[in-house]
C-alpha cells in the first residue's frame, strides 16, 4: 500500500524538534525521490552531519512493517545502512539512518553493478535469523501459493530480504547496500537468489541467464529441485495475485509475466529426465557458473 510522501519541514514542529534533539541542528532537509511506502523520506543536513529519515503515521497500517525493519536493523551485515535511532511521537514513527549517496542497482545485462550486487547477497547468505525478532516465516509467506505439500521447501534459518527491486539497493564506493527492510523473512537460503533472478529477468536478462545468476550462489545450486519448481510456481501465483489487484499498474502485470516465465523454466530444469547410463532418472537443474558449457552467465 502506497502513501503520499510531504516534504520534512511539513511535519508536526514537536516531531521535527524530537529529531533535532537526536542531530542537532537541522540546516536543510532534502526530500529523497523514489519510493512508494514512506510519508516522509529526507536526507537532512544537521550539526551531527548527514542523516536520512524515513517516517510512516502510527496510524498507518504499514507502520507495523516499519517497526519490523527496525528491530531487524541490528542484525543486518554492513552492507546495509546502519541505524542510529528510532522513535514515535506526535502521531509519527520515524528512523534516522546512515545516509548511501549513491545510485540504484542496475540490473541490466552487462552493468557493472551485476557483481557489486552478487557481492553483497553473499554476505547476506551467511546471516542467520535472529530468534529474538518477530519476523515471517518463509513457509507461511508462500504456502498459500505453493502447491499443495510443497511449502515445507521453504523452510530455513537464514534473513532473508525477498525484495530486490532495483529502489532497493544502493551502489557507492564500488559497493551495493541493502536498503528497505520491511519484509524480513527467516527461511531456506536460496529464496533471495531466485528473487533477484526475477528482478534480472525484469531488467531484461533471458530466463536462462537470470537462472545461471541465481546458480552462482551454493544455496540455489544444492537445494532440492522440487524446492526450486515450488519457489517458481508459488512467485508466479503470488505476482498474478497483485496484478490482479491493481488494473492500473502496468509494472505489476509485467512482473507476473516475467515470473510465469521463470516458473516454467525452473520447471524445465528440475523434472525428472533418464539418466545418462539408463539407470534410473535424475534431475537437471542450473549449472554454476564454468561448471559446463562456454556460455557465461549474465553479469560477467
Amino acid at each position: 500500500m502506497s502513501m503520499s510522501r510531504i516534504p520534512f519541514k511539513q511535519l508536526p514542529a514537536e516531531v521535527r524538534q524530537a529529531v533535532a534533539v537526536r542531530t542537532g541542528a537541522i540546516h536543510e532537509a532534502t526530500t529523497a525521490p523514489g519510493g512508494m511506502n514512506s510519508g516522509v523520506a529526507s536526507v537532512l543536513t544537521t550539526a551531527g552531519g548527514p542523516v536520512f529519515v524515513k517516517g510512516i503515521p502510527t496510524g498507518h497500517p504499514q507502520v507495523t512493517a516499519q517497526r519490523r525493519e527496525a528491530a531487524i536493523a541490528p542484525h543486518l551485515p554492513a552492507s546495509c545502512p546502519r541505524l542510529y535511532w528510532r522513535l514515535e511521537t506526535g502521531g509519527w514513527s520515524l528512523l534516522g539512518y546512515e545516509v548511501v549517496d549513491g545510485h540504484h542497482a542496475d540490473y541490466a545485462p552487462g552493468s557493472p553493478d551485476l557483481p557489486l550486487v552478487a557481492a553483497a547477497l553473499a554476505e547476506l547468505q551467511g546471516i542467520t535469523a535472529p530468534a529474538d525478532v518477530g519476523i515471517k516465516q518463509a513457509v507461511d509467506r508462500w504456502a498459500h501459493y505453493a502447491p499443495p505439500g510443497t511449502s515445507r521447501h521453504f523452510d530455513g534459518d537464514t534473513l532473508l530480504h525477498t525484495d530486490f527491486a532495483p529502489d532497493n539497493v544502493l551502489i557507492t564506493e564500488g559497493r551495493a547496500r541493502l536498503v528497505d527492510w520491511a519484509w524480513p523473512t527467516r527461511g531456506a537460503a536460496w529464496i533471495d537468489p531466485g528473487a533477484l533472478a526475477l528482478r534480472l529477468m525484469e531488467a531484461g536478462h533471458p530466463a536462462e541467464d537470470a537462472i545461471g545468476f541465481a546458480a552462482r550462489f551454493p544455496s540455489w545450486r544444492h537445494a532440492p529441485p522440487e524446492a526450486l519448481a515450488a519457489f517458481g510456481t508459488a512467485t508466479a501465483a503470488l505476482w498474478r495475485e497483485i496484478a490482479e489487484q491493481d488494473d492500473d499498474a502496468q509494472w505489476k502485470r509485467t512482473m507476473a509475466e516475467q515470473a510465469a516465465i521463470l516458473a516454467e523454466h525452473v520447471r524445465d530444469v528440475t523434472v525428472p529426465r533418464p539418466s545418462e547410463d539408463g539407470r534410473g532418472t535424475h534431475k537437471h537443474r542450473p549449472a554454476a557458473p564454468n561448471e559446463t558449457g562456454p556460455r557465461r552467465p549474465c553479469g560477467t
